[in-house]
């Protein structure tokens, strides 16, 4: 079914016949009507005939043109007007849920302490794997993504495409938005967009880092303040191997995983901790949290929208493009 998105807009059609009523016309040059005293101006009327003529044959010119440029003019309103193929009707489940993810891409997370397959790998092609499988699972749900280092980066406002999310994790390196790492930016940008929808209920942010908040503008006592007036529920996820001798000799470290701020910022907004110390502690966090959030609210009916207004635009330029080439030509 197509509808127009703004409707009312339609009532522009009538500009143009508004600006004829509007705008004095210009005086014939010959008058409206002929006066015919005498016999003997029979020759002068067949001249004026003559001229009448082409007169009439002027009008009929110009006629068309007007009608042309209102062509033109009603395929630009139509296109304002924004035409849009709607489809059916159909509601979602009633336990969807808004989930902003937060994770931390500083070059800490290039850490090769998780390990598959008997083989290494870092702290962020975990995490990509563990998160974009999360994400596929997510039916029902809108996921939102910000990615942070020295500064915070909203890859994704909340949506329900999924296959962009995982698009965008796959192609994500660590160090992208820079080395250190801003854990209260982050937060406050994910706040600020879950604040901005219009949807109040079932709102979750699912934060990891590896680190500590030791750059940007708020603190972590700022952004736990701002987390809990906002009454929005955060996921806390502490990344990286517990330091023993074993890890020791290859080298690895924890970062100064600030875990003290990420339970106060769990506990505080009645979220819940979790350290992840392997990729198989990281699956089971994710799929845990997954079991914890669904609520019964009032499902969402939603509608597949589809734009034209490109078609009736695209009309309106050949159509002009046509005008301004003819008119060009009568100019030479």
């Amino acid at each position: 079914m197509i509808v127009f998105a703004y409707p009312k807009l339609f009532l522009l059609v009538f500009l143009p016949f508004l600006w004829l009523l509007l705008i004095p016309r210009k005086k014939q040059e010959f008058g409206d009507a002929l006066s015919v005293p005498f016999l003997k101006d029979l020759k002068e009327i067949k001249n004026l005939a003559s001229h009448h003529f082409f007169g009439t044959n002027k009008k009929i010119i110009s006629s068309l043109k007007f009608l042309y440029l209102f062509l033109i003019w009603s395929c630009l309103t139509i296109a304002v007007a924004r035409p849009q193929i709607v489809g059916l009707p159909y509601r979602l489940n009633a336990n969807n849920r808004d989930i902003m993810l937060v994770i931390d891409i500083s070059t800490s997370m290039l850490e090769p302490d998780f390990s598959t397959q008997n083989r290494r790998i870092d702290r962020l092609s975990a995490v990509k794997a563990v998160v974009s499988a999360f994400v596929q699972k997510r039916t029902e749900d809108r996921i939102g993504l910000i990615l942070f280092g020295t500064r915070a980066y909203l890859q994704a406002p909340l949506t329900f495409d999924k296959a962009s999310i995982q698009e965008i994790l796959l192609n994500t390196d660590a160090g992208m938005a820079g080395r250190s790492t801003s854990i209260g930016d982050a937060l406050g940008l994910a706040l600020k967009n879950l604040r901005d929808d219009a949807k109040k209920e079932n709102k979750v942010i699912i934060l990891l880092s590896d680190g500590e908040n030791n750059d940007g503008a708020l603190s972590m006592a700022q952004a736990i303040d701002l987390a809990e007036k906002e009454n929005i529920k955060v996921y806390t996820i502490g990344v990286g191997a517990e330091v023993n001798f074993i890890n020791s000799l290859f080298g690895l470290r924890n970062n100064e995983l600030d875990e003290k701020s990420l339970k106060e910022l769990a506990s505080r907004t009645k979220g819940r901790y979790f350290k992840a110390t392997d990729l198989n502690s990281l699956a089971q966090i994710y799929n845990y949290i997954d079991t914890l959030e669904p609520e019964q609210s009032e499902g969402n009916v939603v509608q597949n929208k589809t734009d034209l207004f490109y078609l009736p635009l695209l009309v309106a330029i050949v159509l002009s493009c046509f005008f301004l080439i003819s008119s060009g030509r009568n100019l030479k």
